[in-house]
């Protein structure tokens, strides 16, 4: 038997002993049609188990494969391949590919189809693939069945995709090792969390679901935005322009000459590390004292507090899966030459 490039052993597919049966398919033969609308199905994800697998090559009876495998014409898998290639583009909206492995297994191959809960949810197949037909569908998973989302299930599909937040969304280009362990308990000791206590003891995966800063399988666990954006050294990596421009315009937000200082890294850190350089060079005190009076006056330029909502504001309601700077026009302050101008 070969090496599976994927993230679950082939006995565990072939024997149940791993995955649920409804994110599992076994398919005898080669059809374009059945398995393009498999493969929406299990991209939409219906029931957030974390998409399935199809296995061509492996009769089925009674949910249970027939062994050993029926298998498919070795120069047959590359074709396979290509085929599934052009029908994630041209068959599937939006487009959507899975990840193909060929086994094979004593002397059969078998294609291997991987498919992770897709990031665009939710996804329509073409209902026929001839070239005459131009109708489309949603398809979802139901027990050991690919069938069309109808209705109230349509209806829950597409509600069930618009409700998840982008930084709740997995991220399938990372995983659970881009997530940095000093980071994590540096954050849970600050916070006071009792999770601190265990960290040494637990895996990282383990303590990062109980943050709910990772999802998925347990054979294909993927860190959610989220995570990525808190605990990763560099969140813009994976999400490009995510830092904070500081500008000051010493003379006036529309003079010519400004200074300005770029803030990177993890969310939390940058934010802190930009206020920081606001308070220190920025922020005056002026003290008026009376001739007929003891006490002074103490003016800032700016207070502090209005600053840090601004700023943390700015952070925590810029959208990160747009690749644009948030507009400067209410962080800019005329009076007082600074502007915050952009938080990207």
């Amino acid at each position: 038997m070969s090496s599976l490039s994927l993230p679950i052993a082939i006995d565990d597919l072939l024997h149940g002993e791993s995955v649920e049966w409804e994110r599992l398919e076994f398919k005898a033969g080669w059809n374009p049609e059945d398995v393009v609308h498999s493969i929406c199905a299990f991209a939409n994800d219906f029931h957030n188990l974390g998409g399935g697998y199809i296995l061509i090559g492996v009769e089925e009876r009674d949910g249970q494969p027939v062994l050993p495998p029926k298998g498919i014409v070795e120069n047959q898998a590359d074709n396979i391949q290509k085929e599934i290639l052009r029908l994630g583009h041209h068959a599937i909206q939006p487009a959507y590919h899975p990840l193909t492995s060929p086994v094979t297994i004593g002397d059969k191959m078998i294609l291997v189809i991987w498919v992770p809960g897709g990031e665009t949810r939710p996804y329509k197949a073409k209902v026929s693939l001839s070239e005459k037909s131009s109708e489309w569908s949603y398809y979802i998973r139901k027990q050991s069945s690919t069938v069309r989302a109808r209705n109230a299930d349509e209806r829950e599909l597409v509600g069930l995709a618009a409700t998840v937040p982008f930084d709740d969304r997995y991220n399938q280009t990372a995983s659970v090792s881009d997530l940095s362990p000093r980071l994590i308990e540096e954050f849970l000791r600050e916070v006071g969390s009792a999770l601190a206590d265990n960290i040494s003891a637990a895996s990282i995966e383990a303590i990062s679901r109980q943050m709910n800063i990772v999802g998925g399988p347990t054979e294909a666990t993927f860190p959610k935005n989220v995570g990525l954006m808190f605990f990763n050294e560099h969140p813009e990596s994976f999400f490009p322009a995510t830092q904070i421009d500081v500008l000051w315009f010493p003379d006036g937000a529309g003079g010519d000459k400004f200074e300005e200082k770029v803030f990177s890294g993890p969310l939390a850190h940058m934010t802190r590390d930009a206020l920081n350089h606001i308070q220190r060079n920025y922020l005056k005190e002026t003290v008026i004292k009376h001739p007929n009076r003891a006490e002074s006056d103490r003016i800032w330029n700016y207070p502090y507090a209005a600053i840090e909502e601004a700023l943390v504001n700015a952070v925590y309601h810029r959208s990160y899966e747009e690749r644009e700077p948030i507009d400067s026009q209410a962080k800019q302050h005329q009076s007082g030459h600074m502007a915050q101008r952009n938080t990207r």
